[in-house]
C-alpha cells in the first residue's frame, strides 16, 4: 500500500481546547485512516512551519483523500498538506521509464 506524509497545523482555537483538555490525538488519527482500510505508522508534533506530522498507509489515493478531506472538514486545522511517498524501488522504476521519454524543452526544435 502507498505511504503518505501529512503535515498539519492546528487552529489557535484547537490549541486552546487541547490546553484545557489535553488529548492524545493518535487514537483519533488511527480511527480515521483505519476507516478507509489504512494504517497509521506515526504521529509527531514539531516546532516550525507545521505543528505535526503523520505517516500513513492507505489502499490508494482515493482512500487517503477521503480521510484527509474528512479531517480537514472538521475545522480544527489551519492547514493540511499530504504528500504521496515513493519507495526507492518505485523511484528506480520511474527512473528507468523516464529514460525512454524524449523530452523537448519549450522553444527548442527536435
Amino acid at each position: 500500500m502507498p505511504l503518505y506524509l501529512t503535515r498539519f497545523s492546528y487552529a489557535p482555537a484547537t490549541w486552546a481546547k487541547l490546553i484545557k483538555n489535553p488529548e492524545d490525538r493518535r487514537d483519533a488519527a488511527r480511527q480515521y485512516i483505519e476507516s478507509v482500510g489504512g494504517k497509521l505508522h506515526g504521529f509527531w508534533y514539531a516546532f516550525g512551519e507545521h505543528d505535526g506530522y503523520n505517516l500513513w498507509e492507505a489502499p490508494d489515493n482515493v482512500a487517503m483523500a477521503a480521510a484527509a478531506l474528512a479531517i480537514n472538514a472538521g475545522g480544527a486545522l489551519n492547514s493540511v498538506q499530504t504528500t504521496v511517498l515513493l519507495s526507492v524501488e518505485e523511484t528506480m522504476t520511474a527512473l528507468q521509464k523516464a529514460s525512454s521519454i524524449k523530452y523537448r524543452p519549450p522553444g527548442e526544435k527536435e
